[in-house]
């Protein structure tokens, strides 16, 4: 009998010594989610000649960019935006299903990769343990429905102050100005949301300075605001991996063009036809015009050398992860995608970059900022986005600088002086994000 003890105890020690030597061996939990990461965004989809991406030869750019024809984000100082995998050790890791947290899902066939330990929508979550906040959705199954089946918001009238003025039609700062103004949608900070800026730094300062998140709270009526949840409704229909083909169904065609329809109802967009049309760049015909405006921000082109993979609407709202060279994030100047990605644990704000000008440092009520933050762990040095404007006023404001002004355009949109910087992909939006100025 004491030889068996002996013996049992002796193999108990064994797989011990084995366990200990396997855990020295092995890549702690946060390599191994840092690794598997990087695993789906290089991903092995093949592009337009059928080469997967972990084939393409050493020096080999699929996109050979073109300075007048094709914007080329990584030449200027913005929107390379410094961006790459942080090289610090990610945060303890949060499961919203664990809590009861309802997690948004991504559409059935744009969905990544299923990582180890991700939560249902195949995400890795990586940032800190968000709120838990549950989006109403009541009505975004019907934003599938043709068009014509659906219910809209009433239309705004048409009066005076929706026709451009002489000098707004001179001037275009003057014209984002009166945007501003018609943007009658626009949240009031402590009444219908709450950021925490945190603490500052520079561009290429390393390290959090946000406690916590960016967004304390969002007001739940802010998601029931017809605009607002149809655009949020659109966010889940791209694959967000540069160079993923993507494929748009006839449900995500009839949610863009309800988007569409909805906010060709506002006064912002209203507007925009009225100074597009006087300047002969847009039709007098309604239904011509927002025709034009869904094939501008939704019509697919290529970008990471995959045709069919990008759009405006993609790029800067949603946000891509590019892979030439290190993982960058690219796009990206939403805020209602910020928040809603937050939520999930997928952003992780890490504080405002300094202003240009001392004195002018952003506060709680601030609604242009310039920010810091990871998304799925890979970071964005420098970001600049409007907080709390409605969508309708973006789409109008971005519309109205890509047709009337130039690559800088230094405007005046209520308190804030900002260029609103302006990237071409021949006759399509490469990237248009805003910059505080001063």
């Amino acid at each position: 009998m004491e030889d068996i003890i002996k013996g049992l105890v002796g193999v108990a020690l064994g797989r011990l010594d084995n366990d200990e030597e396997e855990h020295r061996n092995s890549p702690s939990r946060d390599e191994r989610s840092r690794s598997t990461w990087a695993e789906v965004v290089s991903g092995d989809q093949e592009d337009d000649e059928g080469r997967g991406r972990g084939d393409r030869r050493p020096g080999y750019s699929s996109n050979q960019w073109k300075r007048e024809d094709q914007y080329r984000p990584e030449q200027e100082q913005w929107e390379v935006e410094s961006s790459r995998i942080s090289n610090r050790p990610y945060k303890e890791q949060y499961r919203p299903e664990q809590e009861g947290w309802e997690s948004e899902n991504l559409s059935t066939s744009k969905r990544p990769q299923m990582l180890d330990g991700d939560n249902d929508d195949g995400w890795q979550t990586v940032g800190k343990k968000p709120p838990r906040h549950k989006v109403p959705k009541d009505h975004w199954h019907g934003y599938k429905l043709n068009p014509s089946e659906q219910e809209y918001s009433n239309e705004v009238e048409i009066d005076a102050s929706i026709e451009p003025s002489e000098d707004e039609l001179a001037d275009l700062s003057q014209a984002c100005s009166k945007l501003w103004d018609l943007d009658l949608n626009r949240l009031v900070p402590g009444k219908d949301y709450e950021i925490d800026c945190g603490e500052g730094k520079k561009v290429f300062q390393k390290g959090d300075m946000a406690q916590g998140n960016l967004f304390t709270w969002v007001s739940d009526d802010v998601f029931r605001k017809p605009t607002f949840s149809r655009f949020c409704s659109l966010l889940d229909n791209y694959n967000p991996h540069e160079g993923y083909k993507e494929v748009v169904s006839s449900e995500e065609r009839q949610e863009q063009a309800a988007f569409i329809e909805e906010i060709s109802r506002t006064a912002p967009f209203k507007y925009l036809h009225k100074y597009l049309a006087s300047k002969g760049i847009a039709s007098g015909n309604y239904q011509d015009f927002k025709r034009m405006m869904t094939s501008l921000w939704f019509d697919l082109y290529g970008r990471g050398g995959t045709s069919g993979s990008s759009s405006a609407f993609e790029h800067v709202f949603v946000g891509e992860i590019k892979e030439r060279g290190e993982e960058e994030v690219s796009g990206f100047h939403n805020w209602l995608q910020f928040y809603l990605e937050e939520a999930k644990g997928r952003v992780d704000y890490q504080g405002y970059i300094f202003p240009r000008c001392r004195g002018q440092i952003p506060d709680s009520e601030t609604q242009l900022l310039t920010i810091q933050f990871e998304w799925n762990g890979v970071l964005k040095s420098v970001s600049g986005t409007l907080i709390g404007v409605s969508p309708e006023f973006e789409i109008a404001l971005y519309t109205l600088c890509f047709y009337v002004g130039r690559e800088d355009n230094h405007i005046q949109v209520g308190p804030y002086a900002v260029n609103i910087k302006c990237y071409r992909f021949g006759d399509r939006i490469g990237s248009i994000f805003p910059i505080a100025d001063g």
